[in-house]
């Protein structure tokens, strides 16, 4: 097992130094889902739901999460995004919504914790949105999918 790159030779936590890193191309995608009730998928799609636009706040919610990661994980550098986008497919058989996010940049470290936090905070926007019509709601799967870039190259989970 390799070493914990936050942890420094005393065993504290300690924010990585990447300043001698190479600056390259570096795109992370995550995934996660919301598993709910088929009639609240309905008033998702009927855009019926009290609080308005679910799938618009959630896409919004995900790229400003994307972008303050930084902010909310103690040791995650701030970094300029290049790209964000959050898609959400609602899925009848499932029934929910699935949710991906794709953050790219060039720089010095990856850009993996802003995926996932896209998609943690998209998913909990779309649980806020519409608890009122189902408690039983789930969220799920929220894990990476594929990281390109840096000196570990290529990472992809295949379906």
């Amino acid at each position: 097992m390799s070493k914990l790159t936050h942890i420094d030779d005393t065993g504290a936590a300690s924010m990585v130094d990447v300043s001698s890193k190479p600056m390259t191309e570096r795109q992370a995608t995550a995934e996660g889902h919301v598993i709910m009730a088929p009639e609240t998928l309905a008033l998702i799609k009927s855009g019926n739901a009290k609080k308005g636009d679910v799938l618009g706040v959630a896409r919004i919610a995900g790229i400003m999460a994307a972008k303050k990661t930084h902010e909310l994980i103690p040791l995650c550098h701030p970094l300029l995004l290049s790209k964000i986008s959050v898609e959400l497919e609602q899925d009848e058989l499932m029934p929910g919504i699935k949710v991906r996010a794709t953050v790219k940049l060039s720089g010095q470290t990856g850009v993996e914790m802003e995926a996932l936090t896209a998609v943690s905070v998209a998913c909990l926007t779309i649980y806020d949105m519409v608890k009122a019509a189902d408690r039983t709601m789930r969220i799920e799967g929220i894990r990476l999918t594929e990281k390109r870039g840096g000196k570990s190259g290529h990472f992809k989970i295949e379906a």
